[in-house]
């Protein structure tokens, strides 16, 4: 069943202002990839308002400071290096983003062309080539077609169901689904796990 405009507000107060652009399409988007389910748009609307702040947010923020990025990428930045990037997200996505997912060096810019955009936030030239193909989108060629709410919330269900997180929320595993989308194996504990799951809690009850 299409969700309502009433659930979704319910579910994700915070996303008013976009509610009427993003409520047809996560309906489109749902309906295309198979989450059909109570369980499935239950899971998936959770994370999609973690992963996303409820809809407003569809481009990865890199404004980190020198601490947060020793922290986050420990293989990256290192107190000697760190001070040289806080605060300038650009520097930062082409130094933690370059030579790996498909991208180019750092001196390419690929880390910040391709930096994270949808809904479940596509990163990495290699990706975007294949969530291109998969949505018969020219992603690779314009990244930023991803900020638009149609093509969000389309590379954030073709992301779900490639990873069989359908099959996950049937089985119940939604602590899983978290850690597959952040951190891209199952078994580890995600970013703001508590979180992800009063928000699976919260559409539970809205939807049923």
């Amino acid at each position: 069943m299409p969700i309502t405009e009433q659930q979704l507000l319910q579910i994700m107060p915070k996303a008013r202002p976009v509610a009427g652009a993003f409520l047809p399409a996560l309906n489109r988007a749902m309906v295309r990839w198979r989450i059909d389910s109570l369980v499935r748009q239950a899971a998936f609307l959770a994370q999609v308002a973690h992963e996303s702040g409820q809809l407003r947010n569809l481009v990865e923020n890199l404004n980190y400071s020198a601490e947060a990025l020793v922290r986050t990428w420990p293989s990256r930045f290192t107190a000697q290096n760190a001070a040289a990037y806080a605060r300038q997200p650009e520097k930062i996505a082409n130094k933690a983003y370059g030579g790996r997912m498909g991208n180019g060096p750092e001196a390419s810019g690929d880390g910040w062309r391709f930096r994270g955009r949808g809904l479940l936030q596509v990163t990495g030239r290699s990706n975007y080539r294949e969530a291109g193909a998969g949505l018969g989108l020219p992603l690779e060629d314009e990244p930023d077609l991803l900020e638009q709410a149609n093509h969000a919330a389309q590379s954030a269900a073709w992301w779900w169901a490639k990873h069989g997180l359908n099959q996950l929320a049937d089985a119940g595993r939604i602590r899983d689904i978290g850690s597959i989308i952040n951190t891209g194996q199952p078994g580890k504990t995600p970013h703001s796990a508590a979180e992800r799951l009063a928000l699976y809690d919260i559409a539970l009850r809205v939807l049923a």
